[in-house]
């Protein structure tokens, strides 16, 4: 069993997350994977949401099940309740490996997943991000877009909660001393000189970036909420994911009729090379970011692996 202060005492390397990540992806793109359709339950006033997501690790050759539950969707983000756990299997053994909180997890394996989309999709040369939103997310976003784009030379930030964006500040010098971000006042001023804009706000963000405000050729990534639909309607390209899960949890993104525009390709096919990602320098594109459950379980074994290393976390005899 690993709690969340045993999973916050592991200590584990930007890089390595990313090289997970893409492992992860890689492996789904080959078939030795499985990453079926997360289950979703929302009360019809909306205050609360839970998922459910199963899927299989075809290298790693390990099952989990990862749950995730969010209750005060109505309420300010200091108000709200979050938890989300995952379970991993031996599938060669057929023994549990390991139940644990997943929130860390989650809270590296998506930006890695951001960092390794503008690797794939931004434009040649870009030397500029912009990063909308504060929270969980908004912390890790810069760090890991520098481990995979270490020429950005412009950083921003836009957010509206103080100690979010001293956050945002401390989470970079640790990972990067030296580096320094820009507090933008104007996310849709900002986001015209960004190559970069990830947006990874919470629901009640006043910012709403319009596709008229992206530059030629900018990669605008969507997390949370930050870029209003036209960034996706208007893209020159379209990759998601997971189209099937934009669907599930973009719908905010949806047209007036409740249509998305066709995606181009999924991710995992243009990370092993099988699909195209950008096609010329001059090109928007919008990517989504759902999260596949085969990349927590990925992190996770590799969390399990490492506190076994590091001597952390409880043995139980939870199925005896």
């Amino acid at each position: 069993m690993l709690s969340t202060s045993d999973v916050a005492g592991l200590d584990i390397s930007l890089a390595d997350v990313v090289g997970v990540v893409e492992q992860a992806y890689r492996t789904l793109a080959d078939g030795k994977s499985a990453n079926p359709r997360k289950l979703t339950v929302k009360p019809e006033d909306g205050h609360s949401v839970s998922y459910a997501m199963l899927g299989r690790d075809g290298v790693r050759e390990v099952v989990a099940i990862k749950t995730s539950y969010k209750h005060g969707l109505d309420k300010s983000r200091d108000e709200q309740h979050y938890y989300t756990t995952l379970t991993i299997y031996d599938d060669v053994t057929g023994l549990p490996v390991a139940m644990m909180d997943c929130g860390r997890i989650g809270s590296l394996r998506t930006p890695a997943v951001s960092a390794l989309l503008a690797r794939e999709l931004a434009a040649p040369g870009s030397r500029s991000a912009l990063v909308i939103g504060t929270g969980t997310q908004g912390r890790l976003a810069l760090p890991f877009l520098l481990t995979t784009l270490p020429d950005l030379d412009r950083l921003m930030v836009y957010g509206t909660h103080p100690d979010g964006l001293a956050a945002v500040r401390a989470q970079l010098h640790h990972y990067f001393p030296g580096r320094e971000v820009e507090v933008v006042d104007d996310a849709r001023a900002a986001a015209a000189d960004a190559d970069v804009v990830v947006a990874t706000a919470g629901q009640h963000t006043p910012a709403a970036v319009e596709a008229a405000d992206l530059k030629p050729g900018a990669l605008s990534i969507l997390v949370g909420h930050g870029i209003a639909p036209s960034t996706l309607h208007e893209a020159h390209r379209v990759i998601a994911t997971s189209e099937a899960q934009m669907k599930v949890t973009g719908t905010d993104m949806a047209d007036a009729d409740g249509n998305f525009p066709p995606v181009d390709a999924e991710f995992p096919e243009v990370v092993a090379g099988r699909a195209e990602g950008r096609r010329s320098a001059d090109e928007r594109i919008f990517a989504y970011n759902s999260g596949l459950v085969v990349t927590d379980i990925a992190l996770g074994h590799r969390f399990a692996q490492l506190a076994v290393e590091q001597g952390l976390g409880t043995r139980v005899s939870l199925w005896k």
